[in-house]
Parts: structure tokens; C-alpha cells; sequence
């Protein structure tokens, strides 16, 4: 089934598509009409909101009509595409953007499920950040085949009307949960917040062994992991709830933050406190911080499936998304606060000026997988 990109050309054989962005009008002229499905992760009310406005502005400027399919885990699109794919469903798909990266963008890609490249033909490319790490995405080159759509980043939340000096290292954390049991957690994986808590544990934990850059092989596994699950065997013991049961993601881990039962929440944007301080659901004597080592960090994109029934939408659609006006809107701290993929002289507003920490680069997708699957073996039941 697996289709292994080595080469341009092999790529563009690969991912024979309809029209590319060549000629833009001519794009903008199939587009109109068109309805677009974009399957995104829907656990944020912020994010929700944000792509309801831009869906608003879509069929005011050009006429796209945009649908949000909220997925709790986007490797159900991914599933859902490589079915369609077995059925020999090579137009009419589903799917016309998806939101991914990582492991997700490598499976897409590995399987000859993208549109593209297309990037570059985008007109609003001409405003996007060159210096950020839009080649790779977890390591695996892009190639064209995704759009960088913002940054992300591992942090954690306290207040300071209770927490003056949260723990600045893992080690720290684990000193801390045992001092103060059961007000410390994470989410439950493969929850994307949770498999990102286990990876950057274990980077720390690991001075980040070489061997997280490369894919994952068995012998590797077994010896990297386990100061990773030593670690967790003595959290969970002290961990909210005993560590029988976790938080479902990042939304409830700020409610319960909020409510007093933990003492951090868990985010992948740095600035996901000023919009829930915005909306009420936080104090504002709360604060973002970063382990002292870095914060995990991304950038996540936007694809076209190669089957996409509006692949022209798709490109407008995702075209708006990477304009200056969107993104200094989706940059907005009392919007969404996600920091922008733009250079920020093109962007207006508090979007200029988001917050990032010192940066800690994502182990090879591999990994993913692996964690994932070993955490349910032990902890999942």
C-alpha cells in the first residue's frame, strides 16, 4: 500500500491532481461555488469560532462555502482517506483540506494521499516566514505537499494566586506531584496533548538521545523508553486521580485548573491563556511558562487530499488562511493567540507580538506510534 517518496519527479507522478495554482484567477474562477470540508481537530471553542469566521469570509470574498468537520483525532481522516484510496476512489473524495502534521503528514504522504505540490503557488506564499521550519515537518520533508498554518508549542499553565514557582523541569514536576498529590496530570494518549507531555518527557529525561532524530527501531525502543516509563510508574502514583484516570485533552485540563483540582493545564500554543482569559474560563492571575530546556515545538500545516472533490476551493480557501488578514486575526490573543507562520511585518494587531519560548525540535514520527502504543499496553486499562 505504502508508496515511498524518494524523488521531485517521482512526486509529481505520484500526485497527479486537477488544477494547481498556475493561474490563479482561473483557480478563483473553478473555486466559486464550491463547497470545501476541511477536517480539523474541534476541541477548542476559540479555534471553532475562528474557522466559523473564516468560513464567513470565504463565501463573502469568493464565494467558497466552508464545512468544519470537528475530528477528535485527525488519524481518523487519515483512515478514512487510505480506504477510499483501496476502493480506487481517485476523484470525488471526502476530504478537501485536512489539518495534520507529524506522524499524520508522513502517513498521508507515504501513502500517495496528497494534492500537490502547491505551496508555492499559493499567492499569499510571498508573505510566509522563509526562517521557520516549513521544509520538514517532524523531520519529514514537506515538499510542497502541506501549508504551514501556525507554531506550536508545549507549555503549561499556572495561577499565580496559588502557584508563585511552578516546576521548571520534569524532574521538578515529579518532586512536585509527590509533595502535592493528586493536583498534577496530563492528557490521556493518543490524545495529541498528552502524546506531546510523553515526548517531551522523554527528551528530557534522555538529554535527547540521538536516536529520537531517526526511525524508531525495536532495540532503540526498549532501552530509550525506559527511564520514560520508570518516571511514569512513580507520577501516577501521585498523579491526579491516582493516575487511574486523565484528563480527555487540553480543554478539560484548563476547566480543571479553573475548578482548583489541578495545579497545571496543559496547551500546545503559548498563548492559549490570554484567549481563555479573554473568554472567561481563566483567571487573569493566570500564566503560561515553558520548561527551562525548551518547549516542544511544530509548526502545523494545512493538505489537500489528492482526491479532493474541491481542490480549487481547497487552495483558495487555504490561500485566505495564509493572508495577512487571517492570520493576524487567528494570531489575535483574545481570538486564538496561535503565533503566526507570516513574516510579522505583515501582521496587524497583537499578532505581532505573540509569545515564544526557546524551542525543542519533535523526535522523528516514528516514535509517535510506538509510545502511543507501548502507553495503552501499560497504562491504558
Amino acid at each position: 500500500m505504502k508508496t515511498l517518496l524518494g524523488t521531485i519527479g517521482l512526486i509529481s507522478a505520484t500526485f497527479a491532481a486537477p488544477t494547481l495554482a498556475s493561474d490563479w484567477t482561473h483557480i478563483e474562477t473553478e473555486a466559486k461555488g464550491q463547497t470545501v470540508y476541511f477536517h480539523a481537530w474541534g476541541g477548542s471553542q476559540e479555534i471553532n469560532r475562528y474557522i466559523q469566521w473564516a468560513g464567513n469570509e470565504l463565501i463573502e470574498q469568493y464565494g467558497v462555502t466552508l464545512k468544519h468537520v470537528k475530528v477528535t483525532d485527525i488519524a481518523e481522516t487519515t483512515t478514512r482517506l487510505v480506504a477510499e484510496k483501496a476502493a480506487g476512489k481517485n476523484s470525488g473524495g471526502s476530504v478537501d483540506i485536512v489539518w495534520i502534521n507529524g506522524e499524520n503528514f508522513k502517513s498521508m504522504k507515504d501513502n500517495a494521499l496528497l494534492f500537490g505540490p502547491f505551496t508555492q503557488s499559493l499567492p499569499n506564499w510571498q508573505y510566509v516566514d522563509k526562517s521557520l521550519p516549513i521544509d520538514v515537518d517532524f523531520s519529514e520533508p514537506t515538499l510542497g505537499l502541506e501549508a504551514p498554518w501556525g507554531v506550536g508549542q508545549l507549555v503549561f499553565i499556572h495561577d499565580e494566586a496559588t502557584l508563585q514557582n511552578p516546576p521548571k523541569s520534569y524532574a521538578e514536576m515529579l518532586s512536585y506531584a509527590k509533595a502535592f498529590p493528586n493536583k498534577l496530570s496530563y492528557p490521556r494518549p493518543p490524545e495529541f496533548h498528552g502524546t506531546s507531555f510523553l515526548k517531551s518527557l522523554l527528551i528530557e529525561l534522555t538529554s535527547n538521545d540521538p536516536a529520537l532524530a531517526s526511525p524508531v527501531s525495536d532495540g532503540d525502543f526498549t532501552a530509550v523508553t525506559e527511564p520514560l516509563w520508570a518516571y511514569l510508574n512513580e507520577f501516577h502514583k501521585v498523579a491526579w486521580r491516582g493516575g487511574q484516570q486523565f484528563p480527555s485533552g487540553t480543554t478539560e485540563t484548563i476547566q480543571l485548573l479553573d475548578d482548583g483540582q489541578l495545579d497545571l493545564a496543559i496547551s500546545f500554543n503559548p498563548n492559549a491563556v490570554f484567549s481563555s482569559q479573554a473568554s472567561g474560563k481563566l483567571s487573569d492571575t493566570t500564566k503560561a511558562f515553558a520548561m527551562e530546556a525548551g518547549a516542544l515545538s511544530n509548526i502545523h500545516f494545512l493538505a489537500v487530499p489528492w482526491n479532493a472533490n474541491a481542490s480549487a476551493g481547497a487552495q483558495v480557501a487555504i490561500n485566505f488562511l495564509l493572508s495577512p488578514e487571517a492570520q493576524s486575526r487567528k494570531g489575535d490573543l483574545s481570538v486564538w493567540g496561535d503565533p503566526s507562520v507570516l513574516s510579522s511585518q505583515y501582521l496587524t494587531g497583537s499578532a505581532k507580538n505573540t509569545q515564544q519560548f526557546k524551542s525543542v525540535a519533535e523526535p522523528h514520527p516514528s516514535w509517535q506510534a510506538a509510545i502511543e502504543k507501548e502507553w495503552l499496553q501499560r497504562y491504558g486499562n
